[in-house]
């Protein structure tokens, strides 16, 4: 990866929108190799996709916990349950397996406490494997996901 390769992505990553006319006027190159060095980063998967940033609360999702979760056991069949498991809790907008005690850091966004309340009781508490939950609320974001720090 070079420095016109971290040019790109560092464009991307501030404006996922341009087109690669744009893009190309912006890191100095012209179309076709822009293009070409486009299409690398994303099959090589560098670049795993296009989206949109969205507010929450603009959208109705109000309430933001952070859970802890900690499972029974973490030997492979247990972790894997797990995993599959939550993969299908759309509340669920990021998830982290760490090194140690807890086992996982889970991001979660629902419309209030009641939703996640039913959630915690009804879904993520009855997740294959996990021995305990600890939940902690957001205040309030300081620093909003921002890009990765290319150099």
């Amino acid at each position: 990866m070079d420095k016109f390769d971290k040019k790109i992505l560092s464009e991307l990553q501030a404006d996922g929108r341009l087109t690669v006319t744009e893009l190309a006027e912006r890191v100095g190159l012209s179309l076709s190799p822009c293009h070409r060095r486009l299409r690398a980063l994303e099959d090589a998967g560098v670049i795993r996709g296009y989206h949109a940033d969205l507010d929450p609360n603009a959208v109705g999702l109000r309430f933001y916990a952070v859970l802890f979760v900690t499972l029974k056991e973490t030997v492979e069949r247990t972790v894997h349950a797990f995993e599959e498991a939550l993969s299908d809790v759309r509340e669920v907008v990021h998830a982290q397996r760490l090194f140690g005690e807890p086992d996982y850091l889970l991001h979660v966004a629902t419309e209030d406490l009641a939703a996640f309340q039913r959630l915690y009781d009804r879904r993520l508490s009855g997740l294959p494997g996990v021995l305990r939950l600890t939940s902690t609320l957001v205040m309030k974001e300081v620093v909003p996901p921002r890009p990765l720090p290319l150099g």
